[in-house]
């Protein structure tokens, strides 16, 4: 069938920015469709029936989805073109920190640790897209956001006078800096099809991506709601980013450099 709403698949949508970019976008607009992606059946069907809860504007569905593993991807992709037909507004959102880097660490990177990130950070959004890409283009206005970071520019990086210069993450920096040039190279190949794509920054907010326990940290260091991640999202949708397709977008109408 062909869905005559407009159809978002957000990957990781279960807990943190997926799951109140979710909340959001499902309460914005009875025109959307938001599937909850999430590789734990539970834990995103917990999600659905919270949010549908709240009685939203828009309707919502899960989708099990495993952004490291093919078959589940192709699963997944099957089932979104029986059901909808295609998807409007793509999100991978799933990622980890990996474990170098993180509070109370000195760990130096692990070929292990770095496959671990590389596989959900990079390999994920790229597999993801890439099975989807024949919905994408069926729809009339495909749109691609990459739940990118800050951490992931090279510039940024570069300059002692940035304010994360002190922050390591060295393998989790790797993974967002290629996941920046995904969006760079979709943003240049998928133009042909009129599909819009971001890199974007949801801002140092708290969720559980460095752990439960880092949560307080998290909030000490002055990390807002996970709430304005999803408010900057909700306004790529809207139009009001436009103009900045094929960038490194952050919240508050702000960008980065590459």
């Amino acid at each position: 069938m062909v869905s005559t709403k407009q159809v978002i698949l957000i990957t990781g949508a279960n807990a943190g920015i997926g799951y109140d970019t979710a909340a959001l976008l499902a309460a914005s607009s009875s025109n959307n469709h938001v599937i909850i992606g999430a590789r734990n059946v539970a834990k995103g069907e917990k999600a659905l029936a919270e949010i549908q809860a709240r009685k939203p504007q828009g309707t919502l569905s899960f989708l099990q989805i495993d952004v490291t593993d093919d078959d589940s991807i192709a699963a997944a992709a099957k089932k979104v073109e029986a059901d909808f037909g295609c998807i409007d507004v793509l999100i991978n959102n799933a990622g980890i920190s990996g474990t170098q880097g993180m509070a109370g660490t000195t760990a130096s990177p692990t070929r292990e640790n770095l496959r671990a990130v590389f596989e959900t950070n990079v390999y994920g959004p790229t597999l993801v897209t890439e099975a989807v890409l024949p919905l994408l283009k069926a729809s009339k206005s495909p749109k691609v956001i990459n739940v990118s970071s800050g951490l992931g520019s090279i510039t940024m990086r570069s300059d002692p006078n940035d304010p994360t210069y002190s922050v390591s993450f060295d393998v989790y920096r790797m993974s967002k800096s290629a996941l920046n040039m995904l969006s760079a190279c979709h943003s240049a190949s998928f133009k042909k099809f009129g599909a819009k794509v971001w890199a974007y920054c949801p801002g140092f907010v708290v969720t559980n991506l460095t752990g439960e326990e880092d949560r307080q940290n998290r909030v000490n260091m002055g990390a807002e709601s996970s709430e304005t991640s999803a408010q900057g999202i909700l306004e790529i949708l809207e139009g009001k980013r436009d103009s900045e397709a094929g960038g490194f977008v952050t919240r508050y109408g702000k960008a980065y450099p590459w």
